[in-house]
């Protein structure tokens, strides 16, 4: 007796080689739209992705601090606020569990607006002529439920919900078994909501989800299908494209600032996707601050739905860790690796390198004031030199520039500054959103342009 497939393609677990049957039917979607509905084919805008967490270990063991590491749930349910940067009018969402040391299982999810502290929108309503849908189930495979395997991650159906782009969404997962987190995004800069005991995914109320995070739990990335042809523009890096120190819940950073920037001039087809990790580096690999970007590169920014060009500022860490003290146990910075600036000119062309070997425009970003000790100053001073110089990069950001004290360079403007003389305040981030922002347009202008899709537009 054969088995009917459920509707839906089945789960994809990106860990696992496609079956025989799924490339066969790839194949053929591939022939028909070259063939008899290339025109239905050609109307649907590639997917975009509309927002990004890139994902990082957490440490585990006896010796890692409590804010370190993440509780075990065990029949709870997680709901977690997100804001798209760019609307469509269908989503699919990627869940990683790629540093997971068990499986997960996700008995059900869902999306749904966002309200205020946890709560959901729980009819569909009209604001301002545009719709607000009512809360919609995620399945995978055609399957309410999945398990996603240690080391692997999956993608949710298509689901045909709108969204607008500066409008947040939660998306709520129930976890019946005990499941000890190993993939998160630490700095979430945003409020996330965890359940008391039980499946609450449709729950409307905020009141049923009394505890309180930071960080994005296995919630990996969003696509879109927008409803015009869109790009991405990636901004990678550390803290300071993370958004370090920038307001609570009010989108803040400088790729969200540059997001609403180009809203208010009226750009509606380019996503700017933040793949900032803090604590991250070019060169060095962490317990706790995630793989180098020399290693995630291709994953977080060249692999981004429909990315065109990618942003990238990186190196202060690199600088710096150098010469943080080492701590016995748990030790965030190491390993300590003493740099130079040939090493780290060296990895930046390789990333510029890799992303014109994809199509896409490269840009780099001078290193921002950090009032670092007089070696470590020199070093950013030759390292920017060469940044300004250099021409294997697409266009230089003058990060530093925007936000140094005339009256002295190794410092930030005060008003610019969040205090820790490290990372910029909420103006500061404005300033490097401001420089960025002729970038941004420039990809909206060759879009409108050439009418092309993207580079990479899967």
């Amino acid at each position: 007796m054969s088995r009917r497939l459920p509707p839906g393609a089945a789960p994809r677990i990106e860990r696992r080689a496609a079956r025989p049957w799924r490339r066969f039917a790839l194949g053929l979607a591939s022939a028909l739209c070259l063939g008899l509905v290339r025109v239905a084919c050609a109307d649907a805008p590639p997917w975009v992705t509309a927002w990004e967490a890139a994902p990082q270990s957490i440490p585990q063991g006896p010796g890692v601090p409590g804010f370190r590491k993440a509780a075990t749930l065990r029949d709870r349910t997680l709901r977690m606020v997100l804001v798209p940067e760019i609307s469509g009018t269908e989503l699919r969402v990627r869940i990683s569990n790629r540093w997971g040391g068990q499986a997960l299982r996700i008995a059900r999810a869902g999306v749904a607006v966002a309200a205020a502290d946890g709560a959901i929108e729980a009819r569909p309503q009209v604001d301002a002529g545009a719709d607000r849908p009512a809360p919609a189930a995620l399945r995978f495979g055609g399957r309410a439920q999945v398990t996603i395997p240690p080391h692997a991650e999956v993608w949710s159906d298509p689901l045909r919900w709108p969204l607008r782009a500066g409008h947040a969404i939660a998306l709520s997962l129930y976890l019946p078994d005990s499941t000890l987190p190993g993939t998160w995004h630490r700095l979430g800069s945003q409020v996330q909501f965890l359940s008391g005991p039980g499946d609450h995914v449709d729950d409307p109320r905020g009141a049923d989800f009394p505890t309180r995070i930071t960080s994005y739990l296995w919630l990996d990335r969003v696509d879109v299908r927008p409803r015009r042809p869109s790009v991405a523009l990636v901004a990678i890096g550390d803290s300071i494209t993370d958004g370090m120190r920038s307001t609570l819940n009010a989108q803040r950073s400088w790729p969200q600032q540059l997001s609403a920037r180009l809203r208010a001039e009226g750009v509606r087809d380019v996503s700017v996707v933040n793949a900032g990790i803090s604590g991250g580096r070019l060169l060095s690999d962490s317990a706790c601050w995630g793989p180098p970007l020399l290693q995630r590169f291709d994953r977080d920014a060249l692999s981004v739905a429909s990315v065109r060009a990618v942003v990238v500022l990186i190196g202060i860490n690199d600088i710096d860790f150098a010469n943080t003290p080492q701590r016995r146990g748990l030790d965030c910075d190491a390993p300590h690796l003493r740099v130079d600036a040939a090493m780290l000119e060296q990895g930046l062309t390789e990333l510029a390198r890799q992303a014109r070997a994809r199509g896409l425009r490269a840009y780099v970003g001078t290193l921002t004031p950090a009032r670092l000790p007089a070696p470590q100053e020199a070093l950013r001073g030759r390292l920017n030199a060469w940044i300004r110089s250099q021409r294997d990069f697409d266009g230089v950001l003058d990060f530093d520039a925007a936000l140094r004290d005339p009256r002295d360079p190794a410092r930030m403007l005060p008003r610019l500054d969040s205090g820790d003389h490290l990372h910029p305040s909420d103006a500061g981030y404005a300033a490097m959103a401001a420089v960025a922002l002729p970038v941004a347009l420039r990809q909206a202008a060759a879009l409108r342009a050439d009418g092309t899709p993207a580079a990479s537009s899967r």
